[in-house]
């Protein structure tokens, strides 16, 4: 068919033109929801570019989780404030079909709990989000998508959740009582609350499922806590006041994002002390470390971009995101 008529058949409204869909990485997408536009942006590690842009229909989504089979993203939608300070209560969850790039179905708490933090169960499968207003966890279906039960926190502001490897426990960062709850996930109550510092943020987990890493923001150290006698077993020293963390794959390395300096520190888990420091842009918070232990990435919101570090010589590439670019995830 030639080019002319092609462009009548167009025009006459019997041709639909082609259009290019933006290319996808063989290796994965990254996920960041971007705060500031109220979007979730998908982007292609191997170019380092954000490729397609979905409104998540609601505000303000801070964090997401790609489903297992790579199909879906989880974004909760939190509201419009920070947590513990004054603003709307979001009471929903969207649901992000990334083939067809659009909201496919919207999960309603009822009420205004301001759902944040939502991770996948390694060995249910089950999602769990934070509600923090509900000082629990929602424990979510992902096939019907209904709530099937929650999991109690006993704290306020349980704002980030991380999850042993083994599956059994989870961990909450409660930021304003500046405690750790320890949950029972499948028998869905609290174990323990461990007191940690004034004021905490983000958790993380190691791989061997040992330690838990939670960041005291009101003092340039990070908390490692014993999983074993569920106690801080030791402090390690920060250039800066830290906020989120995440480990290599191989127990080796935890990057911290220090966003009071601009930096990432990276803690040497073995000796848990900072070996080294890498500048990047504004306001640091996130960090996902890619599934095969290549790239850490950090979310860098005043700036609207993503460090890629790679870890293997803690080089540092850019990706530029959306505005106030926060919550990573990955979606295979």
């Amino acid at each position: 068919m030639t080019w002319f008529l092609a462009l009548t058949l167009i025009f006459a409204g019997l041709l639909t033109p082609i259009v290019a869909a933006p290319s996808t990485s063989p290796t994965g997408l990254l996920l960041v929801a971007n705060k500031g536009d109220q979007t979730l942006g998908l982007i292609d590690p191997d170019t380092g570019r954000q490729v397609a842009t979905v409104a998540a229909g609601g505000t303000t989504g801070h964090e997401v989780v790609g489903s297992p089979d790579g199909k879906r993203a989880f974004v909760p939608i939190y509201g419009n404030s920070g947590v513990g300070m004054p603003g709307t209560d979001g009471s929903t969850l969207v649901v992000i079909d990334l083939g067809d790039r659009k909201v496919i179905h919207t999960i309603d708490f009822g009420h205004g709990v301001r759902p944040h933090c939502a991770v996948f169960g390694p060995k249910d499968g089950l999602l769990y989000v934070t509600t923090e207003l509900d000082k629990s966890v929602a424990v979510i279906d992902p096939q019907s998508l209904k709530i099937v039960g929650s999991v109690p926190t006993q704290q306020a502001e349980s704002h980030m959740l991380a999850i042993s490897p083994e599956g059994r426990k989870g961990y909450t960062a409660n930021v304003g009582p500046g405690t750790v709850s320890v949950l029972d996930l499948a028998g869905r109550k609290t174990l323990t609350v461990i007191p940690v510092a004034g004021h905490v943020q983000r958790v993380s987990v190691s791989p061997d499922g040992r330690w838990v890493f939670t960041s005291d923001t009101e003092k340039p150290r990070l908390a490692v806590i014993d999983t074993a006698t569920n106690k801080v077993d030791r402090w390690i020293t920060l250039p800066g006041t830290g906020y989120g963390t995440a480990p290599t794959p191989d127990g080796k390395w935890l990057p911290v994002a220090i966003p009071s300096t601009n930096e990432v520190a990276v803690v040497d888990i073995p000796t848990m002390r900072v070996v080294k420091t890498i500048r990047v842009p504004a306001s640091p918070q996130e960090v996902l470390i890619r599934p095969d232990g290549r790239f850490a990435y950090v979310s860098c919101s005043a700036s609207h971009q993503i460090a890629a570090i790679q870890t293997n010589d803690w080089s540092v590439k850019l990706i530029e995101a959306g505005r106030g670019a926060d919550g990573l995830a990955w979606a295979k």
